[in-house]
C-alpha cells in the first residue's frame, strides 16, 4: 500500500523551494524512496504550497527521510 506525506510550505520567494528541490534531487540520486510528487499552489493563499509525495511504504518513507540531503532541504524550507 502506497504511503502519502503532505508538507505545507508559506513563501513569497518559490525560486529558492525550486532550488532547494534540484539540489536535493541531485543530492538523493539513486537513494532515495520517492515514487511521484507534486508541487501545489494553494488557489486561495498565492504564497502556500503543497508538496504532496508518494512512497511504497512508510517503511520508504522513513528511509527517505533519514537521508542526510532531506535533513538539508528541510531546514532550508524550514528558513523560508
Amino acid at each position: 500500500m502506497s504511503y502519502f506525506q503532505i508538507i505545507e510550505i508559506r513563501t513569497t520567494d518559490f525560486a529558492a523551494v525550486e532550488a532547494a528541490h534540484e539540489e536535493w534531487l541531485a543530492a538523493t540520486e539513486g537513494q532515495r524512496t520517492v515514487v511521484q510528487e507534486w508541487i501545489c499552489r494553494d488557489r486561495d493563499r498565492p504564497d502556500t504550497y503543497l508538496v504532496i509525495v508518494e512512497f511504497p511504504s512508510e517503511e520508504a518513507a522513513a528511509v527517505n527521510n533519514d537521508l542526510p540531503a532531506t535533513s538539508r532541504i528541510a531546514e532550508a524550507l524550514g528558513r523560508l
